[in-house]
């Protein structure tokens, strides 16, 4: 289980090779990660629900009581699902929301009294790493490449190249973060984008300078807002499942400007966008567009293994 800001996910699969039943897989050398037995987990079920566990008061670090009533019913569905598949491993992995939340060990332990369900609460660069393990498993990283996962809470960056990761940092400058501070106006006005702008700037320097230095040349979103980006700009992405994706850039800035520029009425009217991105996927254009003005990169694509999917890789080898 990925329990994100926004929405919770639960992948129950087959994996062999587990060389740890007990505990979160060691993965702090993913430069030497490769999957030993050269087999993904075969997928058996999966589903996800918008639990939205960071609504309305994440940047007070408070997961108030509609958020932490569906988060504990989400668990107890998902529970329902792990005990018919008679599942033998459970992990579940929560991140921003619960880490910042003040009352995020309140929820963990509803979650194991209610639900029957152990969470653990990992941090930013755990994150990132489990980030790295998803994707690399699509085969995408060929060459110096940036990859961001932008979640609810958090957004993460890892610079990487074929052999591992150089660099990585998680940030508090997730979308729902940054909606509930700055996305004051319908559509978003100018002043809104540039106190957004003025966020990026003054958090992001680290991520100037590791840029500037390494220069990727491939920008990878990991699933999410990505996943949107896709299907709205590719026949191809929209009919499919698809583990990974090449984004024309041209097409993503025509649709990030369509976006930015819309209201939640014509947003909520664009087929193929869900209705947990339609004010968000703003805040994640805004993001992206700062991110491919500071890299200039020659390619960008879409990830759809992310979080979850690196968990299971981890364990399958």
């Amino acid at each position: 289980m990925d329990l994100g800001t926004n929405t919770f996910h639960l992948i129950i699969a087959e994996v062999t090779g587990i060389s740890d039943v007990t505990g979160f897989p060691n993965v702090a050398d993913p430069a030497n990660s490769a999957n030993s037995n050269g087999k993904e987990p075969r997928i058996l079920f999966k589903t996800n629900l918008p639990v939205k566990l960071g609504e309305g008061k994440i940047n007070e670090n408070l997961i108030i009581p509609e958020a932490f009533e569906r988060g504990i019913k989400a668990l107890q569905e998902f529970k329902k699902e792990i005990d018919k598949h008679g599942v033998g491993i459970v992990k579940a992995i929560a991140t921003s929301a619960l880490r910042s939340a003040n009352n995020g060990q309140e929820f963990v332990a509803a979650a194991k009294e209610k639900a029957g369900i152990d969470i653990a609460i990992i941090d930013g660069d755990q994150e990132a790493i489990y980030i790295y393990e998803g994707v690399k498993a699509t085969g995408l990283i060929d060459s110096t490449s940036l990859i961001m996962d932008i979640g609810g809470g958090s957004t993460e960056f890892i610079l990487c190249d074929a052999e591992g990761i150089v660099w990585k940092k998680s940030y508090n400058i997730g979308a729902a973060r940054l909606q509930q501070a700055y996305f004051q106006s319908d559509p978003i006005s100018m002043e809104d984008q540039e106190a957004i702008q003025t966020r990026l700037e003054n958090e992001l320097g680290d991520l100037r300078l590791v840029c500037s230095q390494h220069k990727p040349k491939h920008l990878i979103g990991s699933a999410g807002a990505f996943e949107s980006f896709a299907t709205l700009t590719s026949v191809e992405a929209a009919i499919k499942p698809i583990t990974s994706s090449p984004i024309d850039i041209d097409d993503y800035l025509n649709l990030s400007n369509q976006l930015i520029a819309s209201t939640h009425h014509e947003r909520s009217e664009i087929k193929g966008l869900i209705a947990l991105r339609v004010d968000m996927i703003v805040i994640a254009s805004l993001i992206t567009n700062y991110i491919l003005n500071l890299t200039q990169p020659d390619k960008l694509s879409v990830s759809t293994y992310d979080l979850k999917m690196g968990v299971l890789n981890s364990l399958n080898r």
